[in-house]
């Protein structure tokens, strides 16, 4: 595909209006350095310098969703805490709307805290509740969303599965329908055994691990190319006839991606990364990229391609960081 009609999609971006209904969460970074060893314990001390935070799992594709140029709408839970007025401060940083985002009294808001000592993660903590979002909530958030689909208020709507305890298999299937019959996009990053297969999302796109997960199969295959590996095309059989997506996208790490569809073409999509620091979020950034690019007008391929690019940049840093418009322009200069 030839550099201009890239752009030709990536100037469509800036008309679109995306909803990102998911598991919103705040990263939270320790910046410092090791000089020596703890004598308390055979652990390294690390002198932290520095904090910084930003947004991470559904928040991070809301993000991406917004330095590519396009409108985010951000549908999520925070608790009543300073984590969660952190994480919408975020939010308004990057004009993402945040009318969709409540507050649960019951629970913590999620929080990733990781200590970095140069570029080397040396440890991560998980603050977060994982019991089931009240369903009062839920059903007023539905609503809404379904709301803005009625009204032609949204292009896309883009669910981001953590299993934290936000989204239901009911939820998804009234946005869905609700998506089906206006003709909105819709896009899943899912977790295994967290909900019951919903049929008809217009692109499904898990990661190798949670695919196979997903269909019930352990993977044991060599390392052998998308095409030539079994094990993949049947992990792909079964959940193309479980959730009837109209396109299952796998990312598979350093072998790129595998485009699925319906009619039974497979596509294989060759890693672009020059350099990987940290893959933190590079999922978060392909559901983005490639939900834009569908609602732009390009084909899922073309849409697979902007979205390998799109990861390429990212996996190029440390830390989850979103792609920005004018770095993927400029990816595409490579083409």
């Amino acid at each position: 595909m030839k550099t201009e009609e890239f752009s030709g999609i990536l100037r469509g971006f800036g008309s679109c209006r995306v909803a990102v209904v998911g598991d919103m969460m705040l990263d939270v970074y320790l910046w410092g350095r090791v000089n020596r060893i703890s004598p308390e314990a055979p652990v390294p001390v690390v002198n932290i310098v520095n904090r910084t935070s930003c947004l991470g799992g559904a928040a991070n594709v809301m993000r991406n969703v917004a330095t590519l140029g396009a409108r985010a709408c951000a549908f999520g839970v925070t608790g009543c805490d300073s984590s969660g007025e952190e994480l919408a401060a975020e939010l308004k940083k990057y004009r993402i709307g945040v009318e969709g985002v409540m507050r649960d009294e019951t629970r913590r808001t999620t929080e990733k805290r990781r200590v970095i000592a140069g570029v080397q993660q040396l440890l991560r903590e998980d603050y977060e509740d994982l019991h089931a979002v009240p369903d009062g909530i839920r059903r007023a958030m539905v609503d809404r969303v379904a709301g803005l689909i009625r009204t032609g208020e949204v292009d896309a709507v883009i669910f981001e599965d953590y299993r934290k305890g936000l989204l239901a298999d009911w939820m998804l299937e009234e946005i869905v329908s609700e998506a089906r019959r206006a003709g909105v996009v819709t896009a899943l990053d899912p977790k295994p055994e967290s909900i019951a297969p919903v049929k008809g999302i217009s692109v499904m796109k898990p990661n190798r691990s949670e695919a196979f997960a997903l269909a019930g199969m352990h993977d044991s295959s060599e390392w052998v190319h998308p095409f030539e590996d079994r094990a993949l095309a049947e992990v792909a059989r079964r959940l193309l006839d479980a959730w009837e997506p109209e396109q299952l996208l796998i990312s598979l790490a350093a072998q790129g991606m595998a485009l699925f569809g319906r009619d039974g073409t497979v596509e294989v999509i060759p890693t672009r990364a020059r350099e990987v620091f940290d893959v933190s979020g590079a999922g978060d950034t392909v559901t983005a990229t490639f939900t834009l690019a569908l609602v732009s007008g390009a084909t899922p391929v073309q849409a697979a391609e902007l979205a390998n690019r799109a990861a390429g940049v990212v996996v190029a840093k440390v830390g989850t960081v979103p792609v920005h418009f004018a770095e993927l322009e400029e990816a595409l200069k490579e083409v």
